[in-house]
């Protein structure tokens, strides 16, 4: 199994790395996808998306080690802006459209990640202590609820897991990767999800599911 992430950054934000060495740590690591999706509001959007579009597409013809996707997180913007944010980086061609959620160690404004399922972002980050409602809604727009390999970041991946079970709400698990010793290798993956509160069974059907988005992404059907 390689392992799919769909959450990580680059120095375009606060990462360490510039895109070809964070690709090339990630094709050691054991990955068969990557996304990269740094940290994006309206004073940056524009620029990202000019710069990740094309370097995607130029790495994804030129070699096959790794499928390389698109991606931004919307970061502390205003609730009220987050789709006319999302629907702006998916015209510019982007692939993934990931929303930094209500964790619990930043200060995230209330409202975050229900604005950001009604928005219908493809991922809600480390949504931390997220309400029972919000993640039945979440089920219910194809949201997925991300479980969090990232310190601090982590702290809600018990909850997101349980409540995600109890309404069918879609599940990835990311790196957050934002320098050299955050990627995770295929075992850690798994060990994060177990850790989580995941079952071997459904371990496997969040790894199907995040195989579906990185299929959707590459198939330029339209989002949502």
């Amino acid at each position: 199994m390689n392992v799919i992430d769909l959450h990580s950054h680059t120095l375009w934000s606060d990462g360490t790395l510039i895109p070809s060495e964070h690709i090339r740590r990630a094709i050691v690591k054991g990955y068969g996808v990557i996304a990269i999706t740094d940290h994006a509001d309206a004073t940056n959007i524009e620029l990202l998306c000019k710069e990740i579009v094309p370097f995607a597409r130029s790495m994804n013809e030129k070699q096959n080690e790794i499928t390389v996707l698109a991606g931004i997180e919307l970061t502390h913007v205003l609730p009220e802006d987050i789709k006319e944010l999302t629907l702006y980086a998916r015209g510019k061609g982007i692939h993934l459209v990931v929303a930094h959620g209500e964790t619990i160690v930043e200060p995230v404004r209330p409202g975050t990640n229900r604005a950001a399922i009604l928005a219908e972002v493809d991922i809600l980050a480390h949504p931390g202590l997220i309400a029972e409602e919000e993640v039945k809604l979440a089920a219910q727009k194809g949201v997925a609820l991300e479980i969090s390999y990232r310190k601090g970041n982590c702290l809600g991946n018990g909850r997101v897991v349980d409540l995600a079970k109890k309404y069918k709400a879609p599940l990835v698990i990311n790196s957050d990767a934002h320098d050299i010793g955050d990627f995770l290798t295929p075992e850690l993956w798994k060990a994060v999800g177990l850790g989580a509160g995941l079952s071997s069974e459904e371990l496997s059907s969040v790894y199907e599911f995040s195989a579906s988005l990185v299929k959707k992404a590459l198939s330029g059907a339209p989002s949502r």
